[in-house]
């Protein structure tokens, strides 16, 4: 199942086992931007995708839930 992008930032948050506001002094990424980003009000740059999938140390792919199709 593939899910929503702001689904997908919020589940690598929660098992990070971080806050928003956790995240948000972590990265340096503003905590609004992480909420609207989360509550899908609209996509996430991709400057913003890199950098958290960096921070977890996943892909982007991974990071927005992004499966390929065969």
């Amino acid at each position: 199942m593939r899910l929503n992008y702001g689904e997908a930032l919020k589940d690598q948050r929660k098992n990070a086992g971080l806050s928003q506001k956790e995240l948000s002094k972590a990265t340096g990424i503003p905590q609004q931007t992480i909420s609207w980003s989360e509550t899908n009000q609209g996509i996430p740059s991709i400057d913003f995708c890199v950098q958290l999938a960096d921070f977890y140390g996943i892909s982007v792919d991974e990071l927005i839930g992004h499966e390929i199709s065969k």
